[in-house]
């Protein structure tokens, strides 16, 4: 992921309100070289999230709200995939772009409690098979979570 401004990531937000944008606190020294999208929750807020996802060269911003859950209850992430997970997956819902969020609509999603799916997916998977490619099967494991990051946010975006 490229370097951004605050600037950017306050305009990138498809579902937030004044009052979010107003409230919202970026963070701060990321290391986008490691990064496939920006996540991280509210630290005044504790059940409000964000995540800002490049979609075909522009970037994409949706508030994300948690849902109450159960802890002691384990999921997979929709988004990194990762069956050796050594964090907590949350039910994040986003409120949909446009009028269809002003009526309540909204779409939900397990991902990683605090954003670690960029580190997860870059862990060297076991080994499956004798002659299985490692380094091949991170690459697809990295692209895959920009592909499902991506169709989330797109799909809040459409507000459809």
């Amino acid at each position: 992921m490229l370097p951004v401004s605050e600037n950017d990531i306050r305009a990138s937000f498809v579902n937030a309100t004044r009052k979010e944008l107003n409230e919202l606190a970026t963070p701060a020294g990321l290391d986008f070289d490691r990064l496939d999208f920006l996540g991280w929750r509210d630290p005044k807020f504790a059940k409000r999230a964000f995540v800002v996802v490049p979609v075909e060269g522009s970037l994409v911003g949706v508030v994300l709200k948690q849902a109450d859950a159960d802890p002691r209850r384990r999921a997979q992430c929709s988004w990194c995939q990762d069956v050796t997970l050594p964090n907590d997956v949350v039910l994040y819902a986003a409120r949909r772009a446009g009028a269809a969020g002003r009526k309540g609509d909204s779409l939900g999603t397990l991902v990683c409690m605090n954003f670690e799916c960029s580190a997860n997916v870059r862990k060297l998977p076991p080994v499956a098979y004798l002659g299985f490619d490692v380094e091949a099967a991170r690459l697809e494991r990295m692209a895959g979570l920009r592909t499902r990051a991506a169709a989330f946010v797109t799909s809040v975006a459409s507000g459809a």
